[in-house]
């Protein structure tokens, strides 16, 4: 048996000119208004997409590359693929990609540490209608990763810091993710984006909400011997879709408000459902809600992204070797499709 380990993420556009094409993957070939396709063209060029490919890859795409490179270099002898759900390098060509290399082994994590129906669910659906006569083993979720919160704890650690002393007080945290639909998180849910005709009724609620702010609990924690009491932090999902019925909350942009009524000065952004700089960061929050925020009269400071962060791989290559069946999505483990 080879075996391997594969790293899914969202996937993006390379150049403008794609995002069409790039919006009916991720919604499943629903067509968008052709004003929302524009809106968020005008997003990705003010993070420096263009009209024609560039010297590098966007972010999203060159980030989860690098991990998987760095991933491959702490795991030695065990080959890391990386592809994505929603633009190049597809999953169902880079599974295709292992089987030529004689993979017949996969231990699957996806590059969203939270469980959600809308992202892990999807990725694990095209993984295995893709994987069919594969060993697979798929990671439901890594939320609560020692490590992970490790990670993002030291991309706080500074940035508060400086905040604080600027400020001449602590200043609150703000711990994000992106949102998703309401419908997608209740019990009972059957309606998820992308699932086949038929597809049974869900009878739990969705863990992600949970999830989410479990990781944003667990960075916290880890702040506390400097000063982030319990009270000093809080939690809003970003990134609301920009059509379709209601998405979960708090927001961004009304927890920024919420703030300043209390009488706070400045605050400080860490999304901890991402692990890399992508639009939701690049723009989102350094564009768009520090303009928010300035309207308020509250500073805003983000801490960096994990990208390449070493403590970030360790987590990767813990999860990649952890033979608990608790990560495993039941369904899933060890089982040949």
């Amino acid at each position: 048996m080879s075996k391997a380990v594969l790293l899914l993420a969202h996937g993006t556009p390379n150049v403008l000119g794609e995002m069409a094409e790039y919006l009916g993957k991720v919604t499943g070939g629903r067509a968008l208004p052709d004003a929302v396709v524009e809106e968020l063209k005008h997003r990705y060029a003010q993070i420096g997409l263009a009209e024609t490919p560039g010297t590098e890859p966007p972010p999203l795409t060159k980030w989860s590359l690098a991990q998987g490179s760095l991933l491959q270099e702490a795991l030695d002898d065990t080959p890391v693929y990386v592809a994505m759900r929603n633009w190049h390098p597809y999953i169902a060509d880079v599974v295709e990609a292992m089987r030529a290399d004689g993979i017949t082994h996969i231990r699957t994590i996806c590059l969203a540490p939270q469980n959600s129906r809308t992202s892990v669910g999807l990725y694990r659906r095209a993984l295995m209608a893709a994987a069919t006569g594969m060993e697979v083993e798929f990671v439901a979720g890594w939320a609560e990763h020692p490590l992970l919160a490790q990670a993002f704890a030291e991309k706080l650690w500074p940035v508060w810091a400086e905040a604080c002393a600027e400020s001449g007080q602590r200043v609150p945290v703000l711990f994000t993710a992106h949102s998703v639909p309401c419908r997608t998180i209740m019990t009972g849910e059957a309606s998820i984006a992308g699932a086949r005709p038929g597809t049974p009724m869900q009878d739990t609620p969705d863990p992600y909400p949970v999830e989410a702010k479990r990781t944003a609990a667990m960075v916290a924690e880890r702040l506390a011997v400097v000063g982030l009491n319990e009270g000093g932090w809080c939690f809003a999902f970003q990134s609301q879709g920009v059509s379709g019925g209601p998405w979960i909350g708090p927001t961004v942009e009304e927890t920024l408000t919420a703030l300043k009524q209390e009488g706070h000065t400045g605050v400080v952004v860490q999304p901890v459902g991402f692990l890399c700089d992508h639009v939701e960061i690049l723009y989102d929050i350094d564009i768009a809600f520090r303009e928010i925020a300035k309207e308020l009269g509250l500073k805003l400071w983000r801490a960096e992204s994990l990208n390449d962060s070493p403590t970030l791989v360790r987590a990767l290559a813990e999860v990649a070797c952890d033979e608990d069946p608790a990560l495993l999505d039941d369904s899933l483990a060890a089982r040949v499709v």
